[in-house]
């Protein structure tokens, strides 16, 4: 029996916490940062050492979507499904959500990998792009739809590595799980 793919997906990733999850499935990975020599600096230690094979296109403006090379590079992968995080969620993210959605992509924003300047400004601006079509999402619910279950063995460490770092009680009970049960 074939297994099925996981829906393909193109992350287009701003200054985002979490980026071990699209390495994990090789899932292509489009980094933008925004005035880096005058504003925002660059991009994250943390995630440049994750995204070791992924060069951040600098861009001036807020909206990617408006910047030729960074929504080039989207195009690129040939994607017509986002899955979109960054800083700032008012901006950054949902100015670039708006614009692919109006474009006819399918766009997933990842609501716990953004951040806003309040959590009242985070939430309007998740709703906002709710509205306008686009499907709010965890980092976790992400990862558990790449990964569709636990006995796909090229991408179990990874994922398994994951949740046990980042997913609290969950990860915990994952690692129980991998010590105490002993497959026959």
């Amino acid at each position: 029996m074939r297994q099925a793919r996981p829906i393909a997906k193109a992350f287009v990733v701003q200054r985002w916490r979490w980026p071990r999850r699209p390495v994990a499935f090789s899932v292509p990975v489009v980094v933008s940062t925004s005035a880096t020599k005058i504003y925002s600096g660059p991009l994250m230690p943390p995630l440049r050492a994750v995204l070791t094979n992924v060069v951040p296109i600098e861009r001036r403006n807020m909206n990617l979507w408006e910047d030729e090379a960074a929504k080039a590079a989207v195009v690129a992968t040939g994607r017509r499904t986002l899955v979109v995080a960054g800083l700032l969620t008012e901006a950054c993210v949902s100015f670039p959500v708006l614009s692919a959605l109006a474009e006819g992509y399918r766009v997933r924003v990842v609501a716990d990998a953004c951040g806003g300047l309040t959590q009242d400004s985070h939430w309007a601006a998740l709703q906002r792009m709710q509205q306008a079509g686009a499907v709010l999402t965890s980092w976790l619910q992400v990862l558990l739809e790449f990964q569709r279950d636990w006995t796909r063995r090229e991408t179990y460490e990874a994922a398994r590595a994951i949740v046990v770092e980042h997913a609290g009680g969950y990860g915990i009970g994952l690692d129980y799980a991998r010590d105490m049960i002993k497959p026959a």
